[in-house]
């Protein structure tokens, strides 16, 4: 390498066994004996007087030379090989003894060190000590003699700064591999401080300085720079440290250190034996004894390496420059500060400052930070409260996300609600109702920050004008307390108008339904529309209170609950926050009652206050949108329930999922499984197919399966055609006949409307308790000669039972009425028995909506009269003969039309419902509201003749309700 420049400069000849090399701080105790420092430091001050209005001395460049070895040349190369034994080498160099003050060109090391004059220490009785600082290496050109101390021409060798990719391949290695060797020294060096101490030894690594080291060692990028520091720590011999200074090549330079401190590595690892080790304790080390302390640092060294050498009284200590403080405790300047090691409390500090605490918050900080400052970090308090610090930094108190409202804010979200998910209007329509709302308060919040603003611009004015235009004492003392009079005034105004700020709280959701109709995803679509954070909580199976609101810091391990930690995870105050399954929480335990926690978290009244037990300060959860799903109300308890907005979403209909399946789950799934869009196209009639014949369920995830299954059997096709060299052989339209090839046998089957029926016989409507499909349910009534016995078949449930029971009894009771005995006291029942049957027996059956079909099948079996094959009902009646309302109108009027019905009979009190319908089923069938059995049966057989319906009609069709 050729030197950049060569320049004149005064040098300090250093003790003898002291080597300075770039990057290292040293210490130079001057004595009488040392006239030539003393000239050289006058000589210094006046050229820097000259040199800068200041006269720092730091900016007078000079040059510190090591005295030379005997058993090394003039470039460092070895002249004698010292063999095994390096304390003969070691002593012959030191048998020639050498004044410094009177050292000679010959006398002195071809290389050394251009440094600076960084400090003076004074001790007051006319000896004091330099602090000089290593720059870059200089080769000595040329000695003169000719002043009080000596001066060189010297040439400059610095280090090239290399970028975070080095050139050399090796170099990179070499670098790693000194940086691996570097960590586990200091590593080394701290377990071995806790060895037992022995007469005069002197104490290893503190754990802060230990982790100081290795954190300058892990964000070094420079290897020159790092070998040189190494160097200086590693325990070596005279002659192998001026070897290292004279190496400008660096990869050679950072060889020879690795080569030194794998040498230590290994004595230390030698001589300390450990024995335990655990999670918990402190590794328990012994000394081996076979091994002496010189075995491992040679006799007469230190114990320690040269990292503590700063309070030894050898002459020419080096220090340690990665603490940045340098001459009398200043910070050194330049750009130097990027280097050094960040002291981490200050570090902590300021991240405390920046995460803007509120003023409690700020209290406790302040508190256990200067409790902090007080512990020493090997004490297991340190590092409890340290990560207590850490944890409040992290809280978002102020941090939030703006909102993205506008003008357009209503129709974005319309559309990010509408393409993620089909159907669902009652949500949309609450969270489009939320936006609205959130706009509207931003308006009158934008309002008055403009009216805040104007009023503080027109008293400021205002106030300066009044100052201007006073020219006198008397005037100004006058204007002064106008002046206070109006600020005291402007400032009730100011906080008048801040009073009429709007605060927004978040609206908490219960999204209640059966598994699988989206009401996870659909809180994820909320958070893209309102442009928030989201983050979800699975309560599912939480049974420890300490979960929702946190350990208490007295406990080992304690951590936030998970609450705080969503809020440290997002960042942000004004999150979404999905409680996914809220209704799998577990109950009152020993362990407490996690339900109990979710009051306050969920209470808009309350959760502006929140106490999580670890950070034990309240915190604003006000702000947070919060969205829970259940699959059933029964688990959840009532307190916890009253304190959310319940929103219920039903299953999806055949129709919504045909067209979710088309928008939605074809196109996910033909990407999923290698397809392209135009190699399988799917009908109506096949996505109808395997809904209704191959799925029921409320939501759409068995449906996804099932269309995955069908295109996993397309993918086969196509790569089987593809592969034989005959593509155009692949058929991408999906038949029916294929989806039975690709799912076997239908799994379940719909009932069809009958072409003709017989008396006894009626078709019901039927919801299934999975939610989502509905069908019709035959309801088949036989008599035979018996003694009035009812027989129930078909896998009733009790309510059906229960059903049946009142439809005859209503019928016996109106039997004459109705025609079909000839007396009122005459038993219909009399030597007869009944059967009724629902096909399907293998399906469980139950619920109270089969009164009304119960009812007209007994009258028709009675009166021999068949009830329309095309006409459905449903219906539950009471002993009057009232057809009470009854649920799921929606699926099974989906289910009616397509099973081939064209009328339909409902209760009155379910009118409303009827308005919720598609219009395609309104369209397609005939619905007839009825409130009694006399209406029902007047429909069912407009022509026919009944007896008692002339009372009915008599009396208006009132009946009490008393």
């Amino acid at each position: 390498m050729a030197p950049l420049q060569t320049a004149t400069v005064p040098i300090i000849t250093l003790p003898r066994g002291s080597v300075l090399l770039p990057g290292i701080v040293q210490r130079i105790p001057v004595s009488s004996n040392r006239p030539d420092v003393a000239s050289l430091l006058a000589a210094v001050y006046t050229r820097a007087a000259s040199k800068t209005p200041r006269g720092r001395i730091d900016t007078v460049p000079i040059a510190c030379v090591p005295l030379a070895s005997p058993l090394l040349g003039p470039n460092g190369q070895l002249l004698i090989q010292s063999g095994d034994n390096n304390d003969n080498n070691e002593n012959k160099s030191e048998s020639v003894e050498v004044d410094p003050a009177k050292a000679s060109k010959n006398d002195l090391f071809s290389w050394g060190v251009a440094a600076k004059i960084t400090g003076v220490e004074g001790r007051g009785t006319g000896e004091f000590t330099l602090l000089v600082e290593g720059l870059a290496r200089v080769r000595v050109e040329k000695i003169y003699t000719d002043k009080a101390f000596l001066e060189a021409k010297v040439a400059y060798f610095p280090d090239e700064a290399l970028g975070p990719n080095l050139p050399d391949r090796s170099l990179e290695q070499l670098f790693q591999h000194l940086k691996l060797l570097s960590r586990e020294l200091v590593a080394i060096l701290r377990l071995s401080a806790l060895l037992p101490r022995t007469a005069g030894s002197n104490p290893g690594l503190s754990p802060l300085l230990a982790r100081r080291l290795d954190l300058f060692i892990l964000r070094q990028k420079q290897p020159g720079t790092l070998a040189d520091f190494m160097a200086n720590i590693v325990e070596s011999s005279y002659e192998e440290r001026l070897q290292i200074l004279s190496l400008v090549d660096v990869k050679s330079r950072v060889a020879k250190v690795i080569e030194l401190l794998d040498r230590q590595v290994g004595n230390i690892k030698n001589r300390v034996k450990i024995t335990t080790f655990s999670a918990t304790t402190l590794p328990f080390l012994e000394r081996d004894p076979n091994k002496r302390d010189d075995d491992v640092w040679g006799p007469g060294k230190p114990r320690v390496p040269n990292v503590n050498k700063g309070t030894a009284p050898a002459p020419g200590v080096p220090l340690l420059p990665p603490f940045g403080l340098v001459g009398g405790g200043q910070p050194k300047g330049g750009n130097q500060d990027e280097d050094q090691e960040p002291n981490e409390i200050e570090e902590l500090q300021r991240r405390l400052e920046a995460a803007k605490l509120t003023p409690e918050a700020a209290k406790v900080a302040e508190r256990e930070l200067k409790r902090l400052k007080k512990i020493h970090p090997a004490q297991a308090e340190y590092a409890v409260t340290r990560t207590y610090l850490e944890t409040l930094a992290e809280i978002p108190w102020s941090t939030m996300t703006d909102d993205r409202l506008g003008p357009e804010t209503l129709a974005r979200a319309r559309k990010q609600l509408d393409d993620d998910h089909y159907g669902l209007e009652k949500v949309k329509k609450r969270l489009l109702e939320y936006l609205a709302v959130l706009r509207l308060k931003q308006s009158i919040n934008d309002d008055v920050d403009a009216q805040i603003k104007k009023a503080e611009e027109e008293f400021g004015v205002s106030s300066i004008k009044k100052v201007d235009d006073s020219t006198e004492a008397s005037t100004m003392t006058d204007q002064a307390a106008e002046l206070e009079e109006k600020i005291k005034a402007n400032t009730a105004k100011i906080e008048i108008l801040k009073g009429k700020r709007m605060v927004d709280k978040s609206p908490i959701l219960l999204l209640v339904g059966p598994p699988g109709v989206g009401k996870t995803s659909l809180a994820r679509s909320v958070a893209t529309a309102l442009g928030r954070k989201f983050h979800r909580i699975s309560l599912g199976g939480v049974r420890d209170e300490a979960e929702i609101r946190g350990h208490r810091r007295t406990y080992v391990a304690a951590m936030p609950g998970l609450i705080v930690q969503g809020l440290k995870k997002v960042g942000v105050t004004n999150p979404v926050f999905l409680l996914d399954e809220i209704d799998k929480v577990g109950g009152s335990n020993h362990h407490g009652d996690p339900s109990a926690a979710m009051l306050e978290v969920l209470d808009p009244e309350q959760n502006h206050n929140f106490n999580d037990h670890y950070v034990n300060t309240p915190i604003d959860l006000s702000k947070v949108m919060f969205i829970a799903t259940a699959n059933s109300l029964d688990t959840i308890p009532a307190p916890l329930l009253d304190r959310m907005e319940m929103i219920y979403i039903p299953g999806y209909t055949t129709l919504e999922k045909r067209h979710i399946a088309l928008q939605h789950l074809i196109p996910k799934q033909i990407r999923a499984n290698g397809l392209s869009p135009d190699q399988v196209v799917f009908t109506d009639e096949v996505v109808s197919k395997i809904i209704e014949s191959y799925t029921r369920e409320a939501g759409v995830r068995n449906l996804e399966r099932e269309v995955s299954s069908v295109l996993r059997g397309k993918a086969v096709e196509y790569a089987d055609a593809k592969d034989s060299g005959h593509p155009e052989k692949y058929n991408p339209v999906l038949t029916v006949e294929d989806i039975e090839r690709f799912l076997g046998i239908e799994k379940f089957e719909e009932e069809i409307a009958e072409k003709t029926s017989r008396p006894g016989i009626v078709t019901g409507l039927v919801a299934y308790s999975s939610g989502g499909n509905g069908s019709i349910l035959f309801i088949e009534v036989a008599d035979m000669p018996g003694n009035g016995s009812v027989q129930l078949t078909g896998k009733l449930g009790d309510v059906l039972k229960e059903s049946v029971e009142v439809a005859l009894t209503w019928v016996k009771a109106h039997a004459y009425d109705l025609g079909l005995t000839q007396s009122p006291t005459e038993n219909i029942m009399k030597d007869r028995s009944i059967h009724v049957h629902c096909p399907s027996g293998s399906i469980p059956k139950d619920g109270p909506s089969s009164g009304v079909g119960q009812a007209v099948a007994l009258i028709s079996l009675f009166s021999g009269r068949p009830v329309p094959p095309t006409m459905a009902m449903t219906g539950e009646i009471s002993l009057r003969g009232r057809i009470t309302a009854v649920g799921g109108i929606k699926e099974k009027l989906i289910g009616a039309l397509r099973a081939g019905v064209k009328t339909v009979l409902l209760p009155t009190q379910n009118r409303k419902e009827v308005k919720d319908l598609p219009q395609e089923v309104k369209d397609g069938l005939k619905i007839i509201h009825v409130g009694h059995v006399w209406e029902a049966i007047r429909h069912v057989w407009p022509d026919g003749q009944w007896p008692g319906e002339e009372e009915y009609l008599r009396t208006g069709g009132i009946q009490s309700r008393l």
